[in-house]
């Protein structure tokens, strides 16, 4: 923490901290401006606050699954298409975690990383829902569809809505990536493909958005 803050989040930062044991070090502004620069990338404002914490538990896909179903007998999983910015990353996972998704799955290549950025904007998700990063899509397609998951693309130019009644079993959201959505060879894994439908005259949602609405419909047709 910065020399100098002030304020009701800041007596509630020593608060929290003191109750859970963390430990919290004040540093002078110059020392704090050296400590932003090498764990903050550029642009990301920390106003203030710096928490530096352990690294991420990556799930395999296996431990994913079985998760999955241990948290319930239709579970939702959420598979990113070459996501490229960490705070759509961030958006979705926050969406997938408020809506009760079992997880998030990433392939390891051209996908933008768990970063400070997408943590921020993640308000926490991330910290709670489980991810898994694979090396092969095909792969883990097969592996879901082995293990009872009906796989549902999000496209533009489906034919079916995504109010349809497609969600009655366990599911895996694909959503594609910004600006080209879903690879060919993606879509031709999915069971189905369903459309927002758009009236405006941009065609278009961005990535994070398409992903909150089609979660919260599950969420809706569930009767949560």
């Amino acid at each position: 923490m910065a020399f100098g803050l002030q304020g009701d989040s800041v007596s509630k930062i020593y608060s929290l901290s003191k109750k859970s044991r963390v430990q919290l070090v004040v540093y002078d502004k110059k020392k704090f401006a050296i400590l932003e620069k090498q764990v903050c990338p550029d642009a990301f404002k920390s106003q203030g606050v710096i928490a530096l914490m352990r690294d991420f538990e990556i799930f395999s896909l296996e431990d994913l699954v079985a998760a999955a179903y241990n948290k319930d007998q239709k579970p939702v999983l959420v598979i990113l298409d070459e996501i490229s910015d960490p705070q759509n990353l961030g958006a979705i996972a926050r969406s997938a975690e408020c809506s009760g998704a079992a997880g998030i799955i990433l392939p390891e290549r051209n996908s933008a990383p768990i970063s400070p950025v997408a943590v921020k904007a993640s308000a926490g998700a991330l910290e709670y829902i489980p991810v898994c990063k694979v090396s092969s899509f095909p792969q883990t397609f097969e592996y879901l569809k082995d293990n009872g998951f009906w796989l549902i693309g999000t496209d533009a130019n489906a034919d079916r809505f995504y109010t349809d009644d497609v969600y009655d079993s366990p599911v895996a959201i694909v959503i594609g990536s910004e600006g080209k959505g879903l690879r060919p060879s993606t879509k031709n894994h999915c069971d189905v493909l369903i459309k927002i439908p758009m009236t405006g005259r941009v065609n278009s949602l961005n990535a994070s958005v398409s992903a909150a609405i089609v979660l919260f419909e599950i969420v809706r047709q569930k009767g949560v």
